[in-house]
């Protein structure tokens, strides 16, 4: 990016911004010279209170506390003056203070629990109200539309990472990879059109497609305090969050000293091996409250493993009867160990009364081990396929943010940080080669015998697909080998290739931001902010070393092929049975996989020498590599407006600034025989989005709330999307090509949400709303069969499409039955529900004309619902959970049309977890996850038959302790 444009597009504003702050200044200098400040900090035995309301009884001001119970009220004058502190579940609290010129610090005002006897129980005794409360007086306050979620919430649950901890969340749904959720989204929208943040701030992603959706299985759950899930944003929140922003606030500094562990086994009924867990949280204060420090660490480490039945379709056919045609099946078994480490520090000092600087500092990792054991049965080749892979995947999410908080003046607090994180997602395999990425083992052995259940057509299909019914099933899947006794045999299993396929993204974000508060009167708060952001992405996914033996290509006096059994192998992985989630027995595709160190002595120059390989990469592998850069101006004004004493307004403006730059290679072939030639391709992608939102916020009754919104929102094109190179995997069947479109455009939506809410007294709500969003040039993933060089490749490319829309509603209920008597008070429910219906037209060439495929957007599921049952009384706490996502689209094919869509299946898991209080210090709790054992399914068009894919992961549990010492 040029300064000329960066200064043009500040320039254009400048006029704007001086009246602004003219008009702040005047407003504030208008206020009385005497005016006081009151600070202080809300706590109670549960920690800090957020969003308490602070109240001037004596004088006309109110004032809200941050989300560390911190709070600063304006008096008029010196002399005494009466504040009124409330809290939901806890006694209203006076204090009369005499005022003195300048700050007047109460430090830490400490509530107590309601004294009614029925709240009492929940508020003291309870094991989730507490943390309840707090997210709804949060919510309650907020002035965007939000849910929250807090931490001792997160703690009740078993949900053991960041992803897993939203999905309870209304609204919210949750990718899962491998048994684990590993992305959220919001309201359904795709996972890209979510805003990820840590601490008001987005997260870098080194997410292994280039998007920019976060990755969120390397952040434990123990490092959350809050989670904010904002469907309808305010002007000071980051705009590119198209669907809304899921924000987790990081661990701070406690009242007062806190040291509590937790430790637990289990067992993964899949892998039939242990898991186990442990955490430790220490925070305390020091030099008269003036320091506070808080450090938090975690480690979850699991055995697990997963079975996946998979089919590729010949969508490639000429004749399209036979685009239903199965290409290949393939039996693949995960079995692997994966550990997730975490430690969050924060600090924070007060330096004066009116200053306060703070620190937070994160680092995470996540390693993923798993080998993999794949058995194909190729229908178009009449042969069996084997591939071994040993992958050690690793994922770091490291990174600090200082800043500091100062009050000014009576009437102007400003605040300020600079942030630097980076997230990686590498391989460090095999050892015994220069190149490093995924080591992958291809063997191939021809079938002799041929099929005996193909169709009339000479082709294999499902039993609904054939033209005279033959196939079966998935469920009741029989291979239809002529000759069952023609096995997967490793004396004849042929190694006929070695890649390895490169994967190191990384990405790097450097933050700075200044916001100023203004209070212009006791009813009109403004506020003012930028934000620099320089992001620096590197990627080499895609791109894949290819290393073939000159016997399969055809080089005279080569030596002979390398069997498997000629080969250093293992047993194969011990588990549950073999694709025991089906109907008969595979075990004829289980094969005994090569030991590791084989697999990566076969990449050495020692083994591909005697064996005849050599360097078959293609030459435009370069093409795959890129690095990029990005650098956003964004700046914001707003005002909070108590137009009434019930209606507040709150309006403003955002701009952002996006300029990107991705460095690629191009690669150009011409010439008989053809010559390709490398060259540097540079894509620039710079514009400019004004985000313009209005909130209302209607106080029906101190206890419910009526909100209308309107908000401008947007998505930044994917890096992954634009580069101007391609990449090319030859080991998968069939073969792909993923490459970049550097035309894409930015996806803007105007956004309208009408919700309400009602507290009730025994801390619980009920709420729901409309919403409606009207989005231009979406951006899709388009996949299409293509016969380049006479091979069939998959192709994937980005596009956009010309317009979408998403109507919806969702409506939640948290209710405790304390009407009830005795024993049975204890029970409560929690249950929330979305509808989605979303619209665009996907352009389609049919022959001379041009049709326009109607379809939802990517990644939305129609319904989606949380049902829990709770147990909550004395001590004990009992929860039942059920998580139900509709099915949704994946990914759309543009060339063939909606019946070749790919689609994922709806999934309903159930989930249980207790904790039972032995004493005020200590507790045992027990998590239990996937109990209804619910796999993972994606088909192919208007049949869920027709599968792509189905992963069974088993279910998992454990039980542990925590021990609070302070």
């Amino acid at each position: 990016m040029t300064t000329k444009i960066i200064l043009k597009s500040l320039f254009r504003k400048e006029k704007i911004l001086k009246k602004l702050l003219f008009a702040t200044f005047l407003a504030a200098g208008t206020l009385s010279a005497d005016a006081q400040t009151i600070k202080g900090v809300i706590t109670s035995d549960a920690g800090t209170l957020p969003t308490a309301n602070i109240i001037g009884k004596s004088f006309n001001n109110s004032a809200v506390s941050d989300l560390q119970g911190a709070f600063t009220l304006t008096a008029p004058a010196e002399g005494e003056a009466v504040i009124e502190i409330s809290y939901i579940g806890f006694e209203t609290k006076s204090i009369t203070i005499n005022l003195v010129k300048g700050i007047n610090d109460l430090g830490f005002i400490q509530m107590a629990a309601d004294g009614s006897a029925a709240l009492k129980e929940i508020v003291v005794k309870g094991t989730m109200a507490p943390s309840q409360a707090k997210a709804y007086s949060i919510k309650k306050n907020s002035l965007a539309i939000m849910d929250v979620m807090a931490a001792d919430a997160i703690g009740k649950l078993p949900d053991r990472n960041a992803a897993e901890a939203v999905q309870r969340m209304q609204g919210v749904a949750v990718a899962r990879y491998h048994g684990e959720a590993d992305q959220a989204t919001v309201r359904g929208t795709p996972f890209a059109w979510t805003s990820t943040l840590f601490n008001g701030n987005r997260l870098p992603s080194s997410n292994v497609m280039g998007n920019r959706s976060s990755v969120l299985d390397a952040v434990p759950s123990e490092m959350i305090q809050y989670v904010q899930v904002a469907k309808a944003i305010t002007p000071d929140m980051e705009g590119d969050a198209i669907g809304g922003s899921i924000n987790f606030i990081t661990r701070t500094a406690p009242s007062k000293r806190v040291l509590n562990v937790s430790a637990a086994g289990g067992y993964n009924t899949f892998s039939q091996n242990g898991t186990y867990n442990g955490s430790v949280t220490y925070g305390d204060r020091f030099f008269n409250n003036k320091l506070g420090v808080i450090v938090s660490g975690a480690i979850w480490s699991r055995q697990w493993g997963s079975d996946e039945f998979a089919a590729t379709y010949n969508t490639g056919a000429s004749i399209v009867e036979q685009k239903n045609s199965l290409n290949t099946v393939l039996f693949k078994r995960y079995m692997g160990e994966r550990e997730t480490k975490g430690l969050n520090v924060g600090a924070e000092y007060k330096l004066t009364p009116s200053d306060k600087i703070f620190f937070r500092g994160m680092v995470n990792k996540f390693d993923d081990i798993r080998p993999v054991y794949e058995s194909y049965i190729d229908y178009t080749n009449t042969r069996f396929q084997y591939n071994y892979r040993y992958s050690h995947y690793q994922t770091a999410l490291n990174g600090f943010e200082v800043g500091g908080e100062h009050q000014m003046s009576e009437k102007f607090k400003l605040d300020w940080s600079y942030s630097n994180h980076k997230s990686e997602y590498y391989l460090d395999t095999p050892p015994t080669s220069v190149n490093k990425g995924l080591p992958i083992a291809t063997f191939r052995q021809k079938i002799t015998g041929g099929f005996d259940n193909l169709s009339s057509d000479g082709k294999r299909y499902w039993g609904f697909d054939s033209p005279n019914g033959v196939g079966g099933t998935v469920e009741n899947f029989e291979t239809g080998l002529a000759n069952p006794n023609e096995v997967m045999d490793p004396s004849k299993l042929l190694l006929n290739q070695l890649v390895i396929a490169q994967l190191n993204n990384s990405e790097r974000d450097q933050i700075a931001q200044v916001n100023l508060k203004v209070e212009a009167s006791s009813k009109v708060n403004l506020k003012f902010g930028a934000k620099y952001r320089h992001k620096d992405r590197t990627n080499s996914y895609g791109s894949n070393y290819v290393y073939l033996p000159g016997a399969a290509v055809g080089i005279p006096n080569s030596p002979a092929l390398v069997p498997l059994s000629n080969l250093q192998t293992t047993s194969f992985p011990s588990g549950s049975k073999f694709f025991g989630n089906m109907n008969g027995d595979f075990s004829q595709f289980i094969v005994n996989p090569l030991t590791k160190n084989q697999l990566f002595d076969m990449f050495g120059q020692p083994f591909q020498t005697a064996n005849g390989f050599m360097d078959f990469t293609s030459k435009t592998n370069a093409t795959a590599f890129y690095t990029g850069d990005e650098n956003v101006i964004a700046s914001y004004a707003m005002a909070e407006i108590d137009a009434t004493e019930k209606l507040k307004i709150v309006g403003g403006i955002r701009n952002e600034y996006t300029a990107m730059t991705l460095n690629g290679t191009k690669a150009t072939t011409t010439g008989t025989p053809a010559v390709i030639t490398l060259s540097p391709s540079v894509v620039e992608n710079n514009y400019n989005s004004f985000l313009p939102m209005l909130h209302l916020k209607y106080q029906l009754t101190e206890k419910s709330n009526l909100r209308a919104a309107y908000t401008r929102t947007f998505v930044r094109p994917n890096f992954g999307d634009m580069t101007p190179g391609s990449s090319t995997n030859t080991t998968s069947s069939p073969m792909t090509i993923t490459q970049g479109n550097p035309d894409l455009k930015p996806t803007f939506s105007n956004n309208y949400d009408l919700m309400g809410e009602y507290y009730f007294d025994n801390v619980g709500i009920i709420s729901g709303g409309a919403f409606y969003k009207n989005i231009t040039d979406v951006v899709f993933t388009d996949m299409s069969m293509q016969n380049i060089d006479g091979q069939d490749y998959m192709v994937t490319q980005a596009k956009n499409l010309n317009k979408a829309s998403l109507i919806g509603f969702e409506a939640g209920i948290n209710k405790r039955f304390d009407f009830l008597n005795g024993f049975w008070s204890g029970f409560g429910v929690e249950f929330n529900y979305t509808f989605l219906d979303s619209k665009t037209e996907v352009p389609r060439v049919s022959g001379t004309t041009t049709v326009n495929d109607k379809t939802s957007l990517p990644n939305q599921s129609k319904n989606l619902f949380n049902a829990i049952l709770f147990y909550e009384r004395n001590g004990v706490m009992v929860r039942l959970a059920g998580n139900y996502r509709g099915n949704s689209v994946e990914t759309i094919n543009q060339q063939l049309g909606p019946d070749y869509y790919i689609w994922s299946d709806s999934n309903f898991t159930i989930d249980a977890s207790a904790t039972v209080n032995i004493n005020k210090k200590l507790k045992v709790f027990i998590e239990l996850n996937n109990l209804s054992d619910s796999p993972v399914k994606m088909y192919m068009g208007d049949n869920k038959q027709r599968v792509t894919s189905q992963e069974w992961y088993g279910s998992r549990g454990q039980a542990g302790l925590r021990y609070d010492i302070f």
